[in-house]
């Protein structure tokens, strides 16, 4: 067995409830939920609406998100996906001139993420909404301390946060530096004041309440396409996770039109070899090779399930893994190119909740670039999101732009079974990332024996197929992005492969994994991800 240790953070441990998100003040607001008595569902809600405060430039009121909540009472696993559609005046013919809009009014599409907030408080959720809405109230009220991530991403995307003044206001605190001072306070009056409407009045009042009718003024105000109509038929769906079985183990997935269901296609086709025996190099080149050939099939199939069928008994089937395996020349890296070359740049955040009676939440959400579209609407204080920016234009592609459709999402939020039992929550944010890395951090956990934090802290590739990036133009350089913790000889054994490597430096490859692992005697070890300002909490 091959994995290099854990050397950033040990492993959080309780047995009462764990969180792990990718904000301090977020797990906080989760703990103390779980404490006071409520229940998983509960804590998402509070975390969720918190990380739309303290994280604004990953996700927020003005996104989208997905769900998966296991009940243990019943023992029933239910995926709500909050994800909005295109608006109705969205047409193909209208981005045919200068393509999709990638940021700006334009690439803004039908945000669904309070509308799953809702179904969720409804149908499991046991507080109300003005307590489960109160911490991210006082942080947009009072502000929160602007943390070196924040500052980072507001400097890499001032460009974004200068078009629209009321944006550039909030989220630029010392303009002549042009970026934020870490610890510098942000403040967000117009989204507290939006905030307590909501505890005040529940979620329908963002899309059917007096609210909406403000929303879609500033939308309007904006030139945003998504209008009063658009929020008004704006619906989540429930759906039943998809799942296979995977050495001993059952794991679920967030079905289209997230793209989970490639993550269960990589480990379908991994488990035709022996990963734990493998030495390094073949270990990485199998999934990785997995990976490419997983692609394929999300090109030619990932699409909103409404408006297309997708063959999921088919892809997910034996048969399939065993010729995508077969297919794997253990001796040469392939260069498997997807269908429409046009990187991927996905701001998202992950978070997990397991409460006291085994209650549990996978849970991801998104604005999709860092700070959205840059837009806010008018003086509600939502920043909303450019998840435009994921269609295609292309006659005949599974994800086509069709007004009323769902893009096709990067989100996924998976959990892992054993015996009938919960046995690990575990996710990360980072577009075309997600799913590749997921593979990583559970294979390593469920093949090699590690603990989520050793898992998650692993160093880590991610591969970028030619024609892969998730938004337009959707190219890729086909390398294979690695941290040098694998060390000299495993990378050059890489490249001996023929893989194209892109090197980067310690804990600078993507994504922000949290994870939450079920002891078989009830203890909760919770792991967050150095790699950005994640935190993990149990007690």
């Amino acid at each position: 067995m091959y994995l290099p240790s854990r050397t950033y953070r040990t492993p959080i441990m309780g047995r009462n409830g764990a969180v792990a998100t990718n904000h301090p003040l977020a797990t906080q607001s989760g703990l103390d939920i779980l404490r006071e008595g409520g229940n998983a569902v509960d804590a998402t809600i509070a975390i969720a609406l918190t990380l739309s405060v303290v994280e604004p430039m990953m996700s927020g009121l003005g996104g989208d998100g997905f769900y998966q909540v296991h009940n243990a009472a019943s023992g029933r696993t239910t995926c709500w996906n909050g994800t909005g559609s295109a608006p109705r005046a969205a047409t193909p013919e209208r981005f045919k001139a200068r393509g999709i809009a990638v940021r700006g009014p334009l690439s803004v599409s039908t945000p669904g993420f309070l509308a799953s907030m809702g179904a969720l408080h409804a149908a499991q959720g046991s507080l109300p909404w003005a307590r489960l809405c109160a911490d991210a109230i006082r942080h947009a009220r009072d502000g929160f301390p602007a943390t070196p991530h924040y500052s980072h991403f507001a400097g890499d995307f001032r460009p974004v946060l200068t078009g629209d003044r009321r944006t550039r206001a909030v989220f630029l605190l010392d303009m002549e530096r042009g970026e934020p001072p870490m610890a510098s306070i942000v403040v967000q009056a117009d989204l507290a004041r939006t905030l307590e409407e909501i505890a005040a009045d529940g979620a329908e009042t963002f899309y059917r309440g007096r609210l909406a009718k403000r929303l879609a003024a500033g939308m309007r105000e904006a030139g945003v396409l998504v209008d009063e109509q658009d929020l008004a038929e704006c619906q989540p769906e429930v759906q039943a996770p998809i799942e296979i079985a995977y050495r001993g183990f059952r794991v679920t997935q967030t079905p289209p039109n997230s793209t989970g269901f490639t993550h269960l296609q990589m480990l379908k086709t991994v488990e035709r070899f022996d990963i734990a025996g493998l030495d390094p190099v073949q270990r990485i080149h199998v999934l990785v090779e997995a990976k490419k050939r997983a692609f394929q099939d999300r090109e030619r199939y990932g699409s909103d399930p409404r408006f297309a069928e997708i063959p999921l008994d088919r892809l997910l089937s034996d048969a399939h893994a065993d010729q995508a395996a077969a297919s794997i020349d253990l001796s040469r890296a392939s260069d498997i190119r997807l269908a429409e070359p046009e990187q991927a740049v996905g701001d998202t955040t992950y978070f997990c909740v397991v409460d006291g009676a085994g209650n549990a939440v996978s849970a991801i959400q998104s604005l999709n670039s860092g700070f959205g579209s840059g837009v806010t609407a008018g003086d509600t204080g939502v920043l909303l999101n450019n998840r435009m920016a994921y269609w295609h234009l292309a006659p005949g592609h599974a994800n086509r732009l069709v007004p009323g459709k769902r893009v096709r999402h990067t989100m996924n939020a998976p959990m892992v079974f054993k015996d009938g039992r919960l046995w690990a929550v575990e996710g990360t944010p980072g577009a075309d990332n997600q799913v590749q890395v997921n593979l990583q951090v559970l294979t390593s956990m469920m093949d090699l024996g590690a603990d989520p934090q050793t898992a998650l802290e692993a160093p880590r590739w991610t591969s970028v197929q030619h024609g892969q990036g998730a938004n337009w133009p959707h190219d890729g350089d086909g390398s294979l992005v690695v941290e040098p913790g694998f060390g000299a000889d495993v990378l050059a054994g890489l490249e001996r492969l023929g893989h194209r490597l892109n090197r980067v430096g310690p804990l600078e490859g993507p994504c922000s994994v949290e994870a939450i692992r079920v002891m078989d005697n009830g203890v909760l070890v919770a792991g967050s991800d150095p790699r950005r300002d994640g935190w993990a909490g149990a007690f």
